[in-house]
């Protein structure tokens, strides 16, 4: 498949295989979920359709890319996707969803709130909802795709504010993950190191999104050659599901209605 930046892990580009595994898994951790009828909310190029769409009786995505919901429509033409930039979610009825499915979505939203009360509007009573985010506690530098990123704690407090069930756990990574990790941790240091009016942080974020994407394709590409193995070898089963949302790598918020 087709990928436009860094923030969009492909499946096919060997360097972004930790992150695409890492994409996966939230899809993996959903799957005892999912029941009735199943909404997701930015489906990208459809990484989990395959993984939960037989699990429900009925699926809708939505997706703000043209491009990508004409591409979803041709590859599974029985399956309703719809080209639609959210909050709000117009054409979705109140009480309507069963399940609701949105991973790494929230922090590219504006109106968080919103987002988080039209979840509630359109999910069913006793409606569950399982959305991912990545933790800024181990976010390595700033991502200027991202309106804004969170700890455990301030999405929790937002997110009690329209439910009134809300359960917070986290995605970790074994021991393999987390050796790349900290590799990706050392080699972006030995980048930022140079930024020292620390203009990541100051300046406009569209002006940082091109050299971002050209630096971060950069050290992945080299994190692959200095260790193909690592890179390669890592797999969604790799990823875990962990009670302390404060040491993972992604937020694991499980929504109640």
């Amino acid at each position: 498949m087709a990928t436009y930046t860094t923030e969009i892990a492909s499946d096919s580009i060997p360097s972004d295989n930790p992150i695409h595994q890492r994409l996966l898994r939230a899809y993996y951790l959903a799957k005892p979920y999912i029941k009735g009828s199943l909404l997701e909310l930015g489906c990208g190029e459809g990484r989990g359709v395959e993984l939960l769409a037989p699990l429900a009786n009925n699926y809708i995505a939505l997706d703000k890319i043209q491009s990508v919901i004409d591409a979803l429509k041709i590859k599974h033409p029985n399956l309703d996707f719809q080209q639609a930039v959210f909050p709000p979610f117009t054409k979705l009825e109140d009480n309507s969803f069963d399940t609701i499915v949105s991973f790494q979505v929230i922090e590219h939203v504006k109106a968080d709130g919103e987002f988080l009360a039209e979840i509630h509007r359109v999910l069913k009573p006793g409606g569950k909802a399982i959305l991912t985010t990545p933790n800024i506690k181990k976010t390595l530098t700033r991502n200027p795709w991202h309106v804004r990123e969170y700890t455990a704690d301030e999405l929790t407090t937002l997110a009690t504010k329209y439910f009134d069930k809300v359960e917070m756990k986290g995605v970790g990574g074994n021991e393999k993950v987390m050796t790349y990790y900290e590799q990706n941790k050392k080699s972006v240091q030995r980048i930022t190191r140079f930024d020292i009016f620390n203009l990541q942080y100051n300046l406009p974020a569209p002006l940082l999104r091109i050299p971002y994407d050209i630096l971060n394709r950069v050290n992945r590409n080299k994190l692959n050659t200095a260790n193909t193995g690592l890179v390669s070898e890592i797999g969604h089963e790799d990823y875990l599901l962990v009670d302390n949302a404060d040491t993972a790598l992604d937020l694991f918020l499980i929504l109640e209605k």
